[in-house]
């Protein structure tokens, strides 16, 4: 027991009493022996000041760094700044109110808004407001519709019309692979012809609706219409031009029409002028009659030496050797100048050649009442145009176009313009003189040269043309045979 109380009393450092900790026994330690020699010992604020690093003073810190620049240090480095007058000499001068106002579009008033609408506004007196998106679709739909709908009945309408009006028109049959048969043997080849549409117009003398065989031609021209530009160009071939009529016969070329009507006439053309012409349209003299006075007139300048033969031919143009005056219910013209002719007054204007000029001179007026009909029909109504296409094609017109080409033709119509005009053969290389049982006849000095200058003028990218030899074999033979007649 006691023994026990002395090794707790030497383990603990404390004696009866005693706080020295001097009684010790057995292994005991003082608890300052103790904690020098466990491990882990936590070190004394003097022993962790002597290891760690010192800490530099605020003066020893201040040493070291940067130091700050001063605000006018930094001033005599950095930029100036512009001052403001500086900056307003450089910059784009800002315009003014009026000048921006007059450089961009002007604003609509309120009222030329309205008015462009129709002038509709709302109830409150301002403008209507525009619909919800969903309603401007639906309204632009049944536009678009409606639209689709009035064009396919426009279409329709003008097939059906021009269907209609086939049957009233006079088709004279041609054979028009037996014509393209009879080409000129460099015609087929020509690539400066290509592109071109060549059709044969002929004016006949005739006193009723037949308009086959038989007749004369007074009017024989040529329209050539350029199908990209829709310039179109017309020659008159004068019906006295001596030539070889399509039969190797020769005479005056409208005797073909009357030979043997618009076949033969229409190889005439082509065998003497190496063209490639298929197509024809013939009109009487009521059919010119009737469209001249569906389209109001036409305006052609008189010339005073023109008055007394357009009355006499207004009098006499459906004379007979029975009946040499038809009448004398006609409206006389009575003053030249520019005005306005009517129906039968343009035909007989057609028909004069007792003036200066001859039947230079008529072909040529035939040619300025073709344009002045041709403008006239460019600005007339749709009701004007359709009277007068009901009275051309009433009968007195005859032509190889069926419905298709008549539509294209009559579509195209407002794109097409005449651009030049000429005569056939040439005024500085023709002459006139009678040539056997032929009479009196329009000569071309060289048939030749003629066509050459022909496809020139109708075909402009052909700068020299050289004939075909049939066309050099029927110039001699017109040569040979007017020899000494002018």
């Amino acid at each position: 027991m006691r023994g026990t109380m002395a090794t707790r009393n030497g383990y603990e450092g404390r004696g009866n009493g005693g706080r020295s900790g001097g009684n010790r026994s057995g292994n005991g330690k003082s608890r300052m022996e103790y904690e020098e020699d466990r491990p882990g010992r936590p070190r004394s604020r003097s022993e962790y000041e002597e290891g760690r690093p010192r800490t530099r003073s605020r003066s020893e810190y201040e040493e070291e760094r940067p130091r700050s620049r001063s605000r006018s240090e930094y001033g005599e480095e950095r930029p100036r700044s512009r001052s403001r007058s500086e900056y307003g000499e450089e910059r784009p001068r800002s315009r003014s109110r009026s000048e921006y106002e007059e450089e961009r579009p002007r604003t609509r008033s309120r009222s030329e808004y309205g008015e462009s609408y129709g002038g509709g506004r709302s109830g409150n007196g301002g403008m209507k407001k525009a619909p919800a998106r969903k309603k401007q679709a639906k309204k632009k739909k049944r536009i678009i519709m409606f639209t689709v709908e009035i064009l396919a009945l426009v279409v329709l309408g003008v097939v059906l019309w021009g269907v209609m009006k086939q049957t009233s028109v006079q088709h004279i049959t041609v054979n028009e692979e037996e014509i393209a048969q009879n080409f000129n043997d460099t015609v087929e080849e020509n690539q400066a012809m290509k592109g071109y549409r060549n059709i044969a117009l002929f004016g006949l003398d005739a006193r009723d609706d037949n308009l086959g065989k038989g007749n004369r031609s007074d009017t024989i021209m040529i329209a050539s219409i350029n199908m990209d530009t829709g310039d179109v160009k017309l020659v008159s071939v004068y019906r006295d031009t001596y030539m070889n009529l399509g039969n190797d016969r020769y005479s005056k070329c409208n005797a073909a029409y009357a030979a043997g009507g618009p076949q033969q006439a229409i190889m005439m053309l082509n065998m003497n002028l190496d063209m490639n012409i298929t197509d024809y349209v013939c009109v009487g003299f009521n059919g010119l009659i009737d469209a001249v006075d569906a389209l109001g007139g036409v305006e052609i300048d008189i010339q005073e030496s023109e008055i007394e033969h357009l009355n006499n031919y207004q009098a006499s143009m459906f004379s007979t050797e029975d009946q040499p005056k038809l009448t004398d219910d006609y409206v006389r013209v009575t003053h030249a100048g520019k005005q306005t002719l009517n129906g039968l007054q343009a035909t007989a204007y057609c028909r004069i050649r007792a003036t200066a000029g001859s039947d230079f001179r008529r072909a040529e007026r035939q040619r300025t009442v073709l344009m002045a009909c041709f403008e006239k029909a460019k600005t007339a109504s749709i009701g004007s145009l359709n009277d007068a296409m009901n009275k051309l094609l009433g009968g007195y017109v005859a032509t190889s176009l069926d419905t298709a080409e008549m539509l294209e033709i009559l579509k195209n119509v407002g794109s097409y313009r005449i651009v030049e005009t000429e005569g056939f053969p040439f005024e500085d290389s023709r002459a006139t003189g009678r040539v056997g049982q032929a009479g009196s006849c329009v000569i071309p000095l060289s048939l030749e040269s003629n066509v050459a200058r022909l496809h020139q003028f109708l075909f402009p990218q052909e700068s020299e043309y050289t004939p075909s030899e049939a066309v050099k074999s029927y110039s001699s033979r017109v040569a040979s045979d007017t020899a000494g007649c002018y």
